[in-house]
């Protein structure tokens, strides 16, 4: 199980660490396209139509590729942080019992983003959002909309790890 452990760890690790380099070319992009917004409306009083847009979408990602930083980091709001720190079967219990607040939050996120009313995929939040073009970028809505289910498959991912990280502890303190 340690094996297990260790390889969701570096795995969780390795893309939380471009999760955290995608949230921070967001931010950028994001500051990037207001800034020019604001130049190019007081000083050339031309705005472009573009910069409102992408600095939105920006955001959203740089906000959900975050997110999934803070949760790997335990940088997230908790209500009971002492918990987080829990060692043993008290930590196991601990971890189980964030693991399905999060897996009751994400779960049906992640369902309705691949599949609509009567499991239809043609259904799905993805689905839906290819046929649709942004308005000022001409670009399909799922660019932006992907990284909702993205970001939550992330979270995912790190409480699988958080859970069998939790079960080899379990296994190595008997």
């Amino acid at each position: 199980m340690r094996a297990v452990a260790n390889l969701l760890d570096r795995l969780s690790g390795g893309l939380n660490r471009v999760a955290l380099l995608g949230a921070a070319l967001a931010v950028a992009l994001m500051l990037f396209a207001v800034s020019w917004q604001v130049i190019a409306r007081y000083l050339l009083n031309q705005p472009p139509i573009w910069t409102e847009e992408l600095a939105r979408f920006s955001m959203v990602w740089g906000g959900l590729l975050g997110a999934t930083c803070a949760f790997r980091f335990r940088s997230d709001p908790t209500l009971f942080p002492e918990a987080l720190k829990a060692t043993g079967t008290r930590g196991f219990a601990a971890t189980l019992v964030r693991a399905f607040g999060v897996l009751c939050f994400i779960l049906p996120i992640l369902w309705f983003s691949f599949l609509g009313p009567g499991a239809d995929p043609a259904r799905g939040y993805l689905a839906r959002l290819a046929g649709l073009q942004t308005e000022t970028m001409d670009l399909p809505m799922v660019v932006f909309g992907i990284a909702i289910p993205l970001a939550f498959s992330l979270i995912l991912l790190h409480v699988l790890a958080d859970i069998a990280r939790a079960i080899a502890e379990l296994k190595d303190t008997r």
